[in-house]
C-alpha cells in the first residue's frame, strides 16, 4: 500500500505540479491554436491553424486540449494537464508490464522512469509526442498479455487493438514504428509465446486498429483531398530532407536519461560480466526492445533528440534489472562481484557530487541575480546538503533504494518549490507580449495581418489568440476603407512601408511588443518575436 501512494505522490507532482511555468514553445503553440479553432470556429474535423488548414497531425491529443479550452478557456495548466493524463496513462501500463509480463516489481522502473528528463518535458507539454506513446505502451502491455496467455484472450487482442488505433490518431505511424515494432522483434524471440488458435483475434486486432487508426484520414482524403496530397508530400520530403544527421548521430543516446546517464551505460554493460544477470530474460529482452528502437530510428533520415523518447521505456526496465540486482546482491557482499560494488558507489558517489554542487550553481544563477531571497538559497542548500550526505550514506552502505529514493525526492522538491523561482530564467522576464492588446477595447473585433516578406512566428498567433493574416502592402489603403485593422512589422511603420501605402490612413501606433520566450542574454533571444503594432483606419 505504502508503495502505491508513494507512486501515485510521485506521478501527480511529477506531471502536474507547477505545470505552467514554463512558456509553451512553438510545438504547443501550434496545438493550442488549433485547439481553439476547434472550439470557436467549430473546425474539428478539419483542422486549422491561423486560419490555414492543418493536416499534419490526426487531431486526437487537439481534441483533448479543446475539451480543456471549452471546461476552462485560456488554462494553460489544464491544457498541459490533459498531456499529464496521458502520462499517467503511460505509467500504468508501465507498471502493469512490469508487474505482470516482466515478473518485476515496479516501484523502481517506475521512479526510474519518473526522473527522466524527457518524460518529465512530454508530460508537462500540450503537444502530441506523450500521448501516441502512452496509447502504444497500452497497447503492447494488452498485446504481451495475449501473447503468453494459454488460450486466445480475444479481451486482451480487442483493447490492443483500440490502444494502436488511438495511438495513430495521436501522431500517424511514428509509435508503431519506434516502440510497437522493436517491442515485437524481440518480444517474440525472446519469450516464444505460442499463436496457436490466437490467429482469428490477431486478425480482428489488426482491423480493429486500422479502422480506429485511419477512419479520420479516409475522411480528409474524401473532403480535402488534394490538400491531404500536399501534406503527405510535403511530411514524406521532410522526413528525408529537414534535420538529415548521419546515422551514427543518436551515439549519446544514454544522456536522454538525464540524471541516469551513468546508471543506463552502467545497466547496459555490468551484467555482461555477470552470468546470472546476462541470462535475465527480463533484462535480454529489454535491452534488445531499447537496441532495436535505437537502431530503427537511427535508419531514418530525419533525427531529433525528442524522437528518443519511447526508447526510454525500455531503458528504464535495463536500469530497474540493474538495480533490483544491486539489492538483491549488496544485501551480502560476498554475493555480490567487485564490479558491483565499486560501480554501485561510482554511480551513488557521482550523483552525490553533483547534489552537492546544487547551492553553488543556485548562488551563481539564483542569488546573485536576486531571483532568490537570501533565506531561500539556505534553504535550498540545507536540502541540496542532506540528500548529497543521504547519497554519500547510500554509496558507504551500498543501498540502491536509497540512491534511487534520494534522487526522486531532489526532482519532486524540484518540480513543487524550485520550478516557481526558475520562471524568470528560463521565461523572459522582459516580456512585453501581444497578448496585452486583448485588454485594449478599442481593438476588439479587430483582424491582424503581418507583411508577407517577413514571415509570422506561429507563437505570435498564440499570443494574440486571433488569427494574423498577410496583407500586401499595395492592398493597405483600400482595406483601410471599409474597416480598421492592425499591421504587424519588425519596424516602425514609417520605415516598414513606402509612402505611398500610408496615403489617405490615419496610424495609430499601439507599441513595442517582445513575446521572446527566452530572457535577452539567451542566444535563443530573436528580432523574430518582436513586433511593432500599428492601427490602420481611414481619414
Amino acid at each position: 500500500m505504502r508503495n502505491i501512494i508513494a507512486i501515485c505522490a510521485v506521478c501527480l507532482i511529477t506531471f502536474f505540479v507547477n505545470n505552467e511555468v514554463i512558456t509553451p514553445d512553438i510545438m504547443e503553440s501550434r496545438n493550442i491554436i488549433t485547439a481553439r479553432e476547434m472550439v470557436y470556429e467549430g473546425h474539428w474535423m478539419v483542422p486549422t491553424m491561423n486560419g490555414q488548414l492543418r493536416l499534419e497531425k490526426p487531431p486526437l491529443p487537439t481534441w483533448f486540449t479543446a475539451v480543456a479550452e471549452i471546461v476552462s478557456p485560456d488554462n494553460l495548466a489544464l491544457q498541459r494537464g490533459m498531456a499529464g493524463v496521458a502520462a499517467l496513462l503511460l505509467v500504468i501500463y508501465f507498471a502493469l508490464f512490469a508487474r505482470h509480463v516482466l515478473r518485476m516489481k515496479p516501484l523502481v522502473p517506475i521512479l526510474l522512469l519518473c526522473t527522466c528528463y524527457s518524460i518529465i518535458l512530454m508530460g508537462r507539454t500540450a503537444s502530441w509526442d506523450i500521448y501516441c506513446h502512452a496509447f502504444m505502451m497500452g497497447a503492447i502491455y494488452h498485446l504481451a498479455r495475449a501473447m503468453i496467455e494459454k488460450t486466445c484472450s480475444w479481451r486482451h487482442f480487442l483493447i490492443a487493438g483500440l490502444m494502436i488505433g488511438l495511438s495513430i490518431m495521436s501522431k500517424g505511424p511514428v509509435s508503431l514504428y519506434a516502440l510497437l515494432l522493436p517491442f515485437l522483434l524481440t518480444f517474440i524471440p525472446t519469450f516464444r509465446p505460442s499463436f496457436k488458435r490466437k490467429w482469428g483475434a490477431v486478425f480482428v486486432m489488426i482491423i480493429l486498429a486500422l479502422a480506429i487508426g485511419s477512419w479520420w484520414y479516409i475522411y480528409i482524403h474524401v473532403t480535402q483531398a488534394d490538400a491531404l496530397a500536399a501534406v503527405v508530400e510535403k511530411e514524406s520530403g521532410a522526413w528525408i530532407n529537414h534535420n538529415v544527421r548521419p546515422w551514427w548521430y543518436y551515439w549519446k543516446f544514454f544522456l536522454e536519461a538525464g540524471v541516469w546517464s551513468v546508471l543506463l551505460l552502467t545497466a547496459i554493460f555490468l551484467p555482461l560480466s555477470n552470468h546470472k544477470l546476462r541470462r535475465s530474460r527480463p533484462w535480454v529482452f529489454s535491452l534488445a526492445w531499447m537496441l532495436g528502437s535505437l537502431v530503427l530510428l537511427s535508419l531514418l533520415p530525419e533525427k531529433k533528440s525528442r524522437y528518443l523518447l519511447p526508447l526510454l521505456i525500455p531503458a528504464s526496465y535495463v536500469m530497474a534489472c540493474q538495480v533490483l540486482w544491486w539489492v538483491q546482491s549488496l544485501r551480502r557482499l560476498r554475493s555480490a562481484s567487485r564490479a558491483d560494488r565499486w560501480l554501485f558507489r561510482f554511480n551513488a558517489g557521482l550523483l552525490a557530487l553533483v547534489v552537492a554542487a546544487l547551492p553553488v550553481a543556485a548562488w551563481v544563477f539564483l542569488y546573485q541575480p536576486g531571483y532568490v531571497s537570501l533565506l531561500s538559497w539556505i534553504l535550498m542548500t540545507f536540502g541540496a546538503a542532506v540528500l548529497a550526505l543521504y547519497l554519500t550514506r547510500s554509496a558507504v552502505k551500498y543501498r540502491p533504494m536509497q540512491m534511487v529514493g534520494a534522487v526522486t525526492v531532489l526532482f519532486l522538491a524540484a518540480e513543487i518549490f524550485v520550478m516557481p523561482l526558475l520562471n524568470p530564467i528560463i521565461n523572459n522576464a522582459d516580456m512585453h507580449s501581444i497578448g496585452e492588446i486583448r485588454k485594449m477595447k478599442q481593438l476588439e473585433g479587430v483582424p491582424f495581418y503581418h507583411l508577407p516578406g517577413e514571415p509570422l512566428r506561429i507563437e505570435m498567433v498564440y499570443a494574440a489568440h486571433q488569427n494574423i493574416q498577410p496583407l500586401d502592402s499595395t492592398q493597405i489603403p483600400s482595406l483601410a476603407t471599409k474597416h480598421p485593422f492592425v499591421l504587424l512589422t519588425h519596424k516602425p511603420i514609417g520605415d516598414a512601408l513606402p509612402a505611398d501605402c500610408l496615403e489617405g490612413v490615419d496610424t495609430t501606433h499601439i507599441g513595442l511588443f517582445d513575446d521572446n520566450r527566452h530572457p535577452k542574454t539567451s542566444h535563443r533571444y530573436s528580432g523574430n518575436f518582436i513586433y511593432h503594432a500599428t492601427l490602420f483606419e481611414t481619414k
